[in-house]
């Protein structure tokens, strides 16, 4: 299941969601704009490496540019290449912006910023001896998954359903759509080792579960649980 667009319009402008799909694609482009062997030291320094946070393994002087600690946060701006970009932004521009309007600008990033931390922590829990660089924006975005099922998991969103051959777009709730993709990461997490290099899923999961937590916290206090989208309130007068 791809989603393409939900419906459920925001009356805000979703600047910080922006401003972050700019930032991430800016940080890729200077990713790319470097020599393979600077482009490779660039993610050591500064990518979530487990096994560094939780002192079982050391980097050299050259490959330290951060805290370890603080590699949670920087890990959250690269990305591996143009379709793990690409996905990650694209997921977070479909429902980024009823997330930001329902907790306003300075609360959605801390939000964010949270959630991508406490993926990552979920993803050096798993995998504490782990060489490997863990990078990408997935973890946090995973957190705005979570939060829009509990606000929004009525509303519709258009769906690019893949079956063998065949290519469907259903009009699914979003509830159906952000639980088949969790159940996913759940039998990704529990049948594959991600410390070894691949899909992290226990950071989407631990993103997810964070977002669930976190929202309660950050919400207006005007916006409520299991809300109906936008176009049906419209619609009771």
């Amino acid at each position: 299941m791809f989603p393409l667009k939900d419906d459920n319009p925001t009356q805000t402008t979703p600047v910080v969601m922006i401003a972050l799909i700019v930032v991430n694609v800016l940080v890729f482009f200077y990713q790319l704009s470097l020599p393979p062997a600077s482009a490779e030291r660039f993610v050591y320094q500064f990518g979530s490496i487990p096994a560094v946070i939780t002192g079982l393994g050391r980097l050299s002087a050259e490959l330290t540019a951060v805290a370890p600690p603080v590699s949670l946060l920087t890990s959250m701006f690269l990305h591996g290449g143009w379709m793990h970009l690409i996905g990650n932004m694209w997921f977070l521009w479909v429902f980024g912006n009823n997330i930001e309007e329902a907790m306003g600008h300075f609360r959605f990033i801390l939000f964010y910023l949270l959630c991508g931390i406490a993926a990552g922590a979920g993803h050096v829990l798993m995998h504490p001896d782990s060489v490997i660089p863990a990078i990408g924006a997935s973890g946090a975005i995973s957190g705005v998954l979570g939060a829009y099922i509990m606000i929004y998991p009525r509303a519709r969103v258009w769906t690019l359903i893949f079956l063998f051959v065949f290519i469907r777009i259903l009009y699914l709730p979003a509830g159906v759509i952000l639980g088949y993709w969790f159940v996913l990461q759940l039998l990704g997490g529990t049948t594959t080792s991600s410390g070894t290099g691949g899909v992290a899923f226990w950071s989407h999961i631990a993103g997810f579960v964070a977002g669930m937590a976190l929202v309660g916290v950050f919400k207006k206090r005007s916006v409520r649980f299991f809300n109906p989208p936008h176009r049906e309130q419209a619609y009771r007068g």
